[in-house]
């Protein structure tokens, strides 16, 4: 019997200045407030999740992330978008594949409107909050990609692909 873990492959292709990704997401719903979470290095927030690995479905992966960086368990409740994401990060043009699921935590998870409520560190220090789900207040607070903020107020009841282009790519 081999005991030896079989190695960890993000799907990510860097060819600079390009970028691409496999990323999957969670929406957790609370209160009125969606989690979300930032590197303490950006100004921008986004919602939790990580890059899928070679071999793993967008749904294990998710799963995966909810547990490491929020250490409880999740459910999935479903598929609410994938999306072609194509946006400008530093020095790359990103086309970013994501998958975006409604999930539930199935463990208590500390609430409150205003403060950080977790932290914890996943390749760089993340800090959690809850934000009022308000298509507004989450532009205001620069929450990434943006079609999130534009699309909260109504999620859809059936899965939904989009292409989406924030910001003007740069040549070069």
């Amino acid at each position: 019997m081999n005991d030896i873990l079989p190695s960890r492959h993000m799907i990510r292709l860097d060819h600079k200045p390009q970028l691409f990704s496999f990323r999957v997401a969670a929406l957790v719903m609370r209160n009125d407030h969606l989690l979300v979470h930032r590197s303490l290095t950006d100004s921008y927030w986004a919602l939790p999740g990580g890059r899928a690995e070679i071999g793993e479905s967008s749904e294990d992966t998710i799963l995966r992330e909810i547990r490491e960086e929020l250490d409880v368990d999740a459910r999935i409740e479903r598929l609410l978008w994938t999306a072609e994401n194509f946006f400008s990060n530093g020095d790359y043009n990103a086309h970013e594949l994501a998958f975006y699921y409604l999930i539930h935590l199935e463990e208590d998870f500390p609430f409150h409107e205003t403060e950080i409520v977790h932290r914890t560190v996943d390749g760089v220090d993340l800090e959690f909050r809850w934000m009022r789900a308000d298509g507004a207040v989450l532009s205001e607070n620069d929450l990434r990609p943006a079609f999130i903020a534009q699309r909260i107020e109504t999620l859809p009841q059936r899965h939904e692909h989009l292409i989406v282009r924030e910001g003007v790519p740069r040549h070069g």
